[in-house]
């Protein structure tokens, strides 16, 4: 329901922190397919996860961080075959 209220507003870019984190198991896999969904659209998304193979399979770039120091910037590809 979140995402629906964000997007009536018509935004450009969504931010996303953990958006899985407090859902029912069940429910993950749907919210997911609705984040992918406006990926393949071409609006920019932000995500904070623990999704790792969400972040591989729909992320441009992943940037990991550690108390706000990126530690790391890449390609999916490049990130996690050579962290």
């Amino acid at each position: 329901m979140a995402i629906a209220r964000g997007l009536a507003m018509k935004p450009k870019i969504m931010l996303f922190d953990e958006p899985t984190s407090a859902l029912d198991p069940e429910m993950i896999g749907e919210v997911l397919e609705v984040m992918q969904g406006l990926a393949h659209t071409g609006m920019t998304l932000i995500v904070v996860t623990h999704e790792m193979g969400f972040a591989r399979e729909v992320a441009d770039r992943v940037t990991f961080m550690d108390y706000g120091v990126i530690l790391e910037e890449a390609t999916p590809d490049e990130f996690f075959k050579n962290p």
